[in-house]
């Protein structure tokens, strides 16, 4: 097996490098000082492909690799590790869930906004007394006709203050506790 990057795995990761260091580096000081998101780099990183990296084309997305993903959180953590992680969490947590396991219907209303950059997508798990712990969440989920309604509260919501759009982990048949 060839652990070397390909010829283009590299120039990805020049291209990155590149966009980090004149994209996201001119924010870093005001953005750490103020400890407020730059709006304007949500844009950026979209027309970039870098909010739909591993998403398919047919959404929006870049349709990368994950190694190819891998490269590009690296290169954007060596310029600012918030925007990494940022761009990680809502590759990971949000965007990702919907692409693995949401409907067609969902994919073509939520991916297409979330990988063009339209808009920051967050993760709600954390809850006071169940914490991180998946197998020990209290927040329900009943569906109501079309709707889902949601009886909970959630904390440390990752990008919660950015997003418009959340991937929120609740109980629907609470006698099998999923």
């Amino acid at each position: 097996m060839d652990f070397l990057f390909t010829q283009e795995q590299e120039i990805l990761k020049d291209s990155i490098r590149n966009f980090a260091e004149k994209e996201i580096l001119p924010f870093v000081k005001e953005s750490d000082e103020k400890g407020k998101w730059p709006e304007e780099l949500t844009k950026k990183l979209g027309e970039m492909g870098l909010l739909g990296i591993v998403i398919p084309p047919e959404y929006s997305g870049a349709g990368y690799s994950y190694v190819d993903y891998v490269i590009i959180l690296e290169e954007i953590s060596k310029v600012d590790p918030s925007v990494g992680l940022v761009v990680a969490a809502h590759n990971s947590l949000c965007s990702n869930h919907l692409n693995l396991f949401g409907s067609e219907e969902q994919k073509k209303k939520y991916l297409t906004r979330l990988a063009s950059g339209q808009t920051l997508g967050a993760w709600a798990l954390t809850e006071a007394e169940a914490g991180s712990d998946a197998a020990a969440l209290k927040t329900k989920a009943r569906k109501e006709g079309n709707y889902w309604v949601l009886n909970g509260s959630k904390l440390f919501i990752t990008n919660g203050s950015l997003a418009e759009i959340l991937v929120v982990m609740a109980v629907t048949d609470p006698e099998k506790k999923r």
